[in-house]
Parts: C-alpha cells; structure tokens; sequence
C-alpha cells in the first residue's frame, strides 16, 4: 500500500531533522571549542569564562556518516586543545609555586660587611 508523494516526504522528515540536529550539536561543539582555543592563544583566560557545563544532547542517535570526517576532525582538535590546556595548567602551577615561594622567603641577610680599609 502506497501512502503517495506524502509518505515519501514524512519518510525524509526525520533523516533531515537528524541531521539538522546533529549538524548544531557539532556547530555548537566547534562555537565552545574554538572560544578555548581563543583563551590559549591570548595566554590568559577571559575574565568571565562561560560556566556552564557542558552536556551532551539527547535524543540525537548515531552521528550520520555524512558528518563523520567533520565529527573526526573536531575531535582531533578537542584532543590537542585539551593537551595544550593541561600544559597551560601545569606551567600556571609552577609559576604560582615559584610566586609562593618568593613571598616566603625571608629578606636575605648580608652574609659580609663592607668596611673602609
């Protein structure tokens, strides 16, 4: 039994909104990824940093496999601006140890004294 030229465009109905969904996740995924990569490159983060966790979105089902290489390529750059945000926080932590270090130190004392001979 056919349904006509209306059951085809329902069929389609949901592929396209599978798609328009998952291709807003990825876009909002890139939006998130590349304000990281802003603070990165300015070597500091921005005075009021989105705080908003992140959450995956619901409902979407497997990603199609016509957005699979964009998918891909921006895992690849979440990867490597994870890395660069761990050795961010790890140079942050040795520079404020070095800071803290710096403040604890006594004022040195003179070891010699200079007298006119």
């Amino acid at each position: 039994m056919s349904t006509g030229g209306g059951g085809t465009s329902s069929a389609l109905a949901p592929s396209v909104s599978w798609d328009v969904a998952w291709e807003a996740a990825l876009t909002a995924l890139e939006l998130d990824l590349g304000l990281a990569e802003q603070m990165l490159s300015l070597d500091h983060i921005a005075d009021n940093p989105p705080r908003d966790p992140w959450a995956p979105p619901v409902g979407l089902g497997p990603l199609p496999a016509t957005l699979a290489d964009r998918a891909r390529a921006l895992l690849e750059r979440q990867i490597e601006t994870g890395r660069r945000l761990a050795e961010a926080a790890d140079l942050s932590r040795r520079h404020s140890r070095a800071v803290q270090a710096l403040r604890a130190a006594p004022p040195a004392v003179p070891v010699y004294l200079d007298t006119p001979a």
